[in-house]
């Protein structure tokens, strides 16, 4: 029995595996591993969720881009303005008649 020579009757594997240290250590690694607060799983999922909010974030401020450029524009060009009024609003000259329809 070469496993067993001089140490007792027992196996150098399960003299390994019995010592309680040891055992305690991997089991916290492993434990704070899978379930801990900064687990791996977690981050995982932390960086999927930056991902999607850094993409969020870049649609509204093109969004917010694209409106600041309308407002600016209905702020310097009047002919702007009066066409949102009109197909907006329906608000008219005080000498013509509007007539609305639901044809496109």
């Amino acid at each position: 029995m070469a496993g067993n020579a001089g140490n007792g009757g027992s196996p150098m594997w399960l003299r390994v595996l019995c010592n309680l240290p040891l055992l305690v250590i991997v089991v916290a690694i492993t434990v704070s591993i899978i379930w801990g607060d900064n687990s791996y799983v977690k981050r995982l999922g932390y960086k999927e969720r930056i991902a999607q909010l850094e993409k969020e974030i870049k649609l509204n401020n093109d969004s917010a881009a694209y409106y600041a450029r309308k407002a600016a524009e209905l702020n310097t060009d009047p002919e702007s303005l009066e066409k949102i009024a009109r197909e907006q609003y329906g608000m008219k000259r005080d000498n013509e008649e509007v007539f609305i329809t639901d044809i496109k």
